[in-house]
């Protein structure tokens, strides 16, 4: 059930009162606190177990908001913004001097994102109201996904409910947004460095390709450096189940299957996008969409089913490694690699 307006004031409200709130985006759902306060940013980190040096993004109502949480703009950045925001975009950009350094784990830089789910616009919207009347100007949401750190991030509001439901036994303040229509967290572009002649760099792909975001811009996108700032999902392992995934390419899906029949007691779930039978005792056949958009979208839900099936692994023909694909790959090459030692990717 999608959020009603009183659900969307009074959530405003707790967060006017440094509460957390959890609340849908396009891409996840997010686990979201009065980014100005360093007392309720500090709320999520603990409720996420997340390291203090993982800093968080700041969502905003409208790209004018910029100006209060970043410093130094170059006119990139606007390009940007006119071509995908509101959308599943993060702009890496320096730091506002007057703001305080807990939502970017320390760093001169700082997340920032405009998201286009209609219940978050409403949610900071009404947040942005609020603060103004009470001589508030800087309006911000910190949120990062609404899970436990390094876990699967959460596409519907029921996740984020089941994920915290030891901590907040009587309910955190969860607003129904539906299903997330992205699936996959937001495309992050770092721009920091740009006014000093660095190139923008790609820091964790998503729903926006490289092909789009150097069409916008009109110069090359990199990659990680060394001296990137450190953002949100880059550790090596995240996005991970508990059961244990194992990433197999196409051709030796079914060898790899045997082999671990052959070895395990247990059953497995198999992921695979064709339509080929594994005719094998123990395995439980999961059809995942051919389609990249549509994968990302049926992904952590997916994740999150087979936990709660008993397998005891899971086996994911691993997808293209194309463009398109970019943002699923990351993903699953993260998860997996929580489990490393037991992946078979060759």
């Amino acid at each position: 059930m999608q959020a009603t307006e009183s659900q969307i004031e009074q959530a405003a409200h707790a967060l006017m009162q440094g509460g957390l709130v959890a609340f849908p985006t396009e891409t996840v759902y997010g686990l979201g606190a009065d980014a100005a306060s360093r007392a309720a940013v500090a709320k999520i980190y603990e409720a996420k177990g997340r390291p203090s040096s993982h800093p968080v993004i700041v969502h905003i109502a409208k790209p004018e908001d910029m100006a209060a949480w970043c410093q130094d703009i170059p006119d990139q950045v606007w390009a940007l913004a006119r071509a995908f925001w509101p959308g599943p975009l993060t702009l890496i950009l320096k730091r506002h001097v007057a703001v305080d350094a807990s939502v970017s784990g320390g760093q001169d830089t700082i997340g920032v994102r405009c998201p286009s789910h209609p219940v978050a616009q409403a949610l900071l919207i009404k947040f942005a109201e609020l603060k103004a009347a009470a001589g508030q100007p800087r309006a911000g949401v910190a949120a990062p996904s609404a899970n436990r750190f390094g876990r699967v991030s959460p596409t519907q509001a029921d996740h984020v409910r089941t994920e915290f439901a030891s901590m907040w036994p009587d309910g955190l303040l969860v607003l129904d947004g539906g299903d997330s229509e992205v699936g996959i967290e937001s495309t992050i572009v770092d721009l920091s460095g740009v006014q000093n002649g660095l190139s923008p760099a790609l820091l964790r792909p998503g729903a926006i390709s490289l092909e789009a975001l150097q069409s916008v811009l009109g110069c090359p996108v990199t990659g990680h450096t060394a001296q990137s700032p450190r953002v949100s999902g880059s550790l090596k392992a995240h996005y991970a189940p508990f059961t244990p995934l194992i990433l197999c390419v196409e051709h030796k899906l079914e060898d790899c299957v045997r082999d671990w029949l052959d070895t395990h007691e247990g059953n497995v779930a198999v992921l695979l996008r064709s339509d080929r039978q594994l005719p094998l005792d123990r395995v439980h056949l999961i059809r995942m969409p051919m389609m990249p958009a549509a994968y990302a979208r049926a992904l952590y839900a997916t994740l999150r089913r087979v936990d709660e099936s008993g397998v005891s692994v899971v086996i994911a023909e691993q997808v293209p490694d194309e463009p398109d694909w970019m943002g699923v790959r990351d993903r699953m090459n993260r998860a997996a690699a929580a489990f490393e030692g037991n992946s078979s990717q060759t």
